[in-house]
């Protein structure tokens, strides 16, 4: 009987939900939508959530619900299962500038140096500060629309490879990819020298 109780009735090990409070979540949109029936007007919402973990890791998510809570708790479910890890440099800008695309929305998002901050609109800067990102300069073309711009961001996002991946890549020593392009060239060294 005693171990019957242990176990959870009978039915097996009781597994508790780990809740990763980790994750910060920001609130981008809500949109309230009305359906005309017999009796009057029925109002839905869909809610639009951005996830991440300051770190290098973030995800978007959209809910639909009666209920405004319950939307937006839907949209931050499906966030959290859609997260991607981006690489940071000195893990507060991107390693080189890029663009992103979705649909009609554009936007292109440019490393910046320390103390910059995130230079960003609406959308944008909750998928930044969601990131980790400290400091990025970006501008967005085209769509305003807030789905397409947050997508247009992490497909931006997906491009965005390290050194590391860049010599992993190439089969080289991350020394070697970074060396490039700080030490001058042969010919100039030694006409410097002489």
């Amino acid at each position: 009987m005693a171990e019957r109780e242990q176990r959870g009735r009978g039915r097996g090990p009781r597994r508790e939900r780990e809740e990763a409070p980790e994750f910060a979540d920001r609130l981008v949109a809500i949109n309230r939508v009305s359906k005309t029936v017999k009796g009057g007007k029925r109002f839905g919402f869909a809610a639009l959530v951005v996830v991440g973990d300051q770190k290098g890791r973030v995800g978007f998510g959209k809910g639909k619900a009666k209920e405004v809570p319950e939307a937006i708790r839907k949209a931050t479910e499906q966030a959290k299962r859609q997260m991607m890890r981006v690489p940071l440099r000195e893990g507060r800008t991107l390693h080189h500038d890029i663009e992103g695309r979705h649909g009609a929305g554009k936007v292109v998002m440019r490393t910046a140096p320390e103390g910059t901050g995130i230079i960003a609109g609406g959308p944008m800067r909750a998928v930044f500060e969601m990131l980790g990102v400290k400091d990025v300069v970006s501008k967005s073309l085209g769509s305003q629309n807030p789905y397409n711009m947050i997508r247009a961001t992490l497909d931006g996002l997906k491009k965005q490879s390290s050194p590391r991946m860049v010599a992993q890549r190439r089969g080289k020593k991350v020394a070697d990819i970074l060396d490039k392009g700080d030490a001058p060239a042969p010919e100039a060294a030694e006409a410097a020298d002489a």
